[in-house]
C-alpha cells in the first residue's frame, strides 16, 4: 500500500469527530506551543462539510481557549474538496486520492505551504510551513478518528 493511504473521497473520510493535537515552533525565536482539542467535521445543508475546531493552545506556558471554523465543500473534481474559512474566503484545495496532498495559501506577504499526509482510515496529518517577512513557522497536527 505504500507510505500514503488513498482516499477516494475526501468529504466521506474526514465526516465525524477528530482529536486533534498541533505542535507550533516558530523558527526565529525559538517559541513552541501545543493545542490540544476536537474537530468535529459536519454536514453543510448545501453539501460538504463544516469543521469547527476547538480546545486548548498553550503558547509561553499561557494556555488559552483556540477554535476555528473551516468549510470543506466538494471540489471541482470528483472525491476532492475546496477548503474555504468560515466566511467564505478561499483557503486551499484538497485532493487526498493519492493519500497525499501539498497546497499553497498566500497571507499578506507570508506564504503558508501545507503537506497533507493519510496515514490509515483512522490518522492523519498536516504540516504547514510558514515563511515570510512575518512568520517563520512549523504546525504540524495529527488527527485520530474518535471511535
Amino acid at each position: 500500500m505504500g507510505e500514503f493511504w488513498p482516499v477516494p473521497e475526501v468529504l466521506a473520510y474526514l465526516a465525524g469527530d477528530w482529536r486533534v493535537t498541533r505542535s507550533v515552533r516558530d523558527l526565529a525565536s525559538g517559541d513552541e506551543g501545543a493545542f490540544t482539542g476536537t474537530t468535529a467535521f459536519g454536514p453543510l445543508e448545501d453539501g460538504g462539510l463544516l469543521a469547527h475546531e476547538s480546545g486548548e493552545f498553550v503558547w509561553r506556558g499561557v494556555a488559552r481557549p483556540a477554535e476555528r471554523t473551516l468549510r470543506f465543500l466538494p471540489g471541482a473534481v470528483p472525491g476532492t474538496a475546496d477548503v474555504r474559512f468560515a466566511d467564505g474566503r478561499p483557503f486551499h484545495d484538497l485532493d487526498l486520492r493519492d493519500g497525499r496532498h501539498i497546497a499553497d495559501h498566500p497571507c499578506s506577504a507570508d506564504l503558508y505551504r501545507g503537506d497533507f499526509t493519510v496515514r490509515d482510515a483512522d490518522h492523519w496529518r498536516t504540516v504547514w510551513r510558514v515563511r515570510g517577512p512575518a512568520k517563520d513557522l512549523v504546525l504540524t497536527t495529527d488527527y485520530a478518528r474518535v471511535v
